[in-house]
């Protein structure tokens, strides 16, 4: 017996006629069709029957080899039965069914021809939902002018939530038409809303300006802001530096809020941080303490705020005092702040109190950055000294401190000044270990070490692992090796060296001329040393101590007096001295060569380090 179905254009039609079956009184216009039923199984799949009146020809069975065809899903094509008009209620249908509510703006359309038919408000905001998901601008603006002509809005959800997005998608033009349909609606709670949601996105993209011109809009149709308004412009004009107009917006707020909330504590907080951003920090702790005396609990933003602005100042005793009363309530978390709170401890010289942030750090459970542990480590350098460092480093590592990159590096680099070879291996192998195997500094400090202990192979065979490694050596890498090389007048690896960093394209300093000015002297290589000293001078290179001294060795040993006079006058128009050994060389190369007025003049424009200090 041949099958009763065919397959047509994806869908299973049922070719035997059968008698009409009225539709059901639950079914709706949405349901229905001129000669089309679905009937719903599970799985959103649908059978279709087909209701023509001739049947099509019997699909022939050609074919042994059939397989199993699967029930597609077929899109439902809506319409209402014949003689319905197109009302709210069929609209919304439309909309709320996953797989009609692209057409539904269509129907819209045509409902609006119908002279009865006026939208309601869920009938808007159904539309509004399907056309932002499906970011269909150019219906929802023709939506917009529909919203003016039947003087009909959506809810405030639906208008801020259209409002949102329209800024959120660069769509300004629209927002703002849709801001000059609301702002008409006196008292609108719609209305005030949509410009609370303005705001909000005009902040988010950072266009303050926008948000002033919002705000001055609202005021000026009449429109009182709310609570959520004074939030957003009180924010735009922080950002903006306007300190005064911040204060006074938040005293217009004062007047009118009666009740305290939760973001009436955002507005004190903003407030406060607009205060200490201007340098007024004594200020803000004034209206910090009276929004307490309110009943109003702070956050951690107002703290953090607070802790900043104080830091600042470095006014280290409120700074601490807010940070104990922070701790008692579980208001630490910013670690921005708390790295604010470790430079201002390390300014004033309390390097003790770095290590109590980092143990109240480690009691909250916040991770201690590497960026702190850091300025930690450096601040003792520098105020304590290097062995001081490594007594910080210690107790860091016992509080339970995982160091990152930068601790690494700063710490090798205390190992190698203080001449602990063992302590900078052991500590670059562990950083190597933990995946921080691209750290040019560490390699650089590494292979400067290398260098003063004269383990040559050493620090090449860093360098070449280092290269292994993907990490690009730079110019302080290159000025070690140089430096090392020409200690050791191993000019051909000098010059081996100095070709691989112009290969690289890296731009020799002062340091890196002045070690291969050196190599060279010591080979007594006159012209390749004023080579490259005209090549430092042509680059824009100023000659400093250091340097002036090399080029004094240089032309006396060349004999080059007309260059060591010039450079002599060079370093009297700088201003720059010489120290006694270099100062004594420089008399005897010109009294050797006869040139005792020069000496003269010499001995009347440069003076000694050692005579300065007599």
């Amino acid at each position: 017996m041949s099958s009763p179905y065919t397959i047509s254009n994806g869908q299973m039609v049922l070719q035997w006629p059968l008698a009409p079956i009225p539709p059901p009184k639950s079914f709706s216009p949405a349901q229905l069709c001129s000669s089309t039923f679905f009937f719903r199984f599970r799985k959103q799949r649908f059978v279709v029957f087909n209701f023509s009146k001739s049947s099509p020809p019997l699909l022939d069975d050609a074919s042994s080899d059939l397989h199993a065809i699967p029930l597609p899903s077929v899109p439902l094509q809506a319409s209402p039965a014949a003689g319905t008009e197109i009302t709210n209620e069929f609209i919304q249908g439309v909309c709320r069914n996953l797989q009609t509510e692209a057409v539904a703006f269509e129907y819209y359309q045509k409902a609006k021809e119908l002279p009865v038919f006026r939208p309601d408000r869920r009938t808007l905001k159904l539309l509004i939902r399907s056309l932002v998901k499906s970011k269909q601008w150019s219906s929802i603006s023709a939506l917009v002018d529909d919203l003016r002509f039947f003087g009909v809005v959506p809810d405030r959800f639906t208008c801020a939530r259209l409002i949102g997005s329209c800024i959120r998608a660069r769509k300004f033009k629209l927002a703002e038409a849709l801001l000059g349909v609301l702002e008409s609606k006196k008292g609108s709670e719609a209305a005030i809303s949509a410009f609370s949601a303005a705001m909000c996105g005009y902040n988010q993209l950072h266009m303050y300006n926008c948000t002033v011109s919002a705000y001055e809009r609202m005021t000026a149709a009449g429109l009182s802001p709310n609570t959520s308004c004074y939030r957003w412009i009180l924010e735009a004009y922080r950002e903006l530096g306007e300190t005064e107009k911040v204060i006074a917006l938040f005293l217009e707020y004062e007047s009118k809020e009666s009740k305290a909330s939760s973001k009436s504590v955002e507005i004190y907080s903003i407030l406060c941080d607009s205060l200490g951003r201007s340098g007024r920090a004594f200020e803000a702790l004034r209206y910090f303490r009276e929004m307490e005396a309110k009943g109003l609990s702070p956050n951690t933003a107002i703290y953090a705020s607070l802790m900043s602005s104080f830091a600042g100042i470095r006014e280290a005793e409120i700074v601490e005092d807010l940070f104990q009363e922070a701790l008692a309530k579980g208001m630490v978390r910013d670690n921005a702040m708390l790295m604010k709170l470790v430079l201002m401890f390390v300014d004033v010289g309390q390097l003790e109190k770095t290590l109590a942030v980092v143990q109240a750090m480690r009691k909250m459970e916040i991770r201690v950055s590497d960026c702190i542990l850091c300025t930690i480590i450096n601040g003792f350098v520098r105020k304590r000294g290097l062995r001081s460092a490594v007594a910080a480093y210690g107790q860091l590592l016992s509080e339970g401190c995982e160091p990152g990159q930068v601790t690494y590096a700063s710490i090798i680099n205390v190992y190698c000044r203080l001449g602990l070879p063992r302590m900078a291996e052991s500590t670059f192998a562990e950083m190597i270990d933990k995946g921080f195997d691209k750290c040019v500094v560490a390699y650089s400090n590494m292979i400067s070490m290398y260098g003063k202990m004269g383990k040559v192979k050493d620090a090449m065979r860093l360098l070449a692992k280092m290269k292994e490694k993907g990490c690009k050596p730079n110019v302080w890498v290159y000025n070690s090796l140089l430096d090392i090389h020409g200690r050791l007048m191993n000019l051909r690896q000098v010059e081996k060296l100095w070709q691989e960093m112009k290969r690289r394209q890296i731009a020799p300093d002062k340091v890196s001329y002045t070690s291969i000015i050196s190599a060279y002297s010591k080979a007594r290589r006159i012209d390749e040393c004023i080579d490259f000293f005209e090549e430092f001078k042509g680059n824009g290179g100023k000659v400093d101590r250091a340097m002036a001294g090399i080029m004094v060795g240089v032309f006396s040993k060349g004999s080059r007096l007309d260059e060591l006079i010039k450079l002599l006058q060079d370093m009297e128009l700088a201003g720059t001295g010489l120290d006694a050994r270099l100062h004594e060389s420089a008399l005897n190369a010109l009294r050797d060569a006869g040139l005792q007025v020069h000496m003269n003049g010499f001995r009347k424009s440069f003076v000694s380090k050692e005579d300065k200090t007599l």
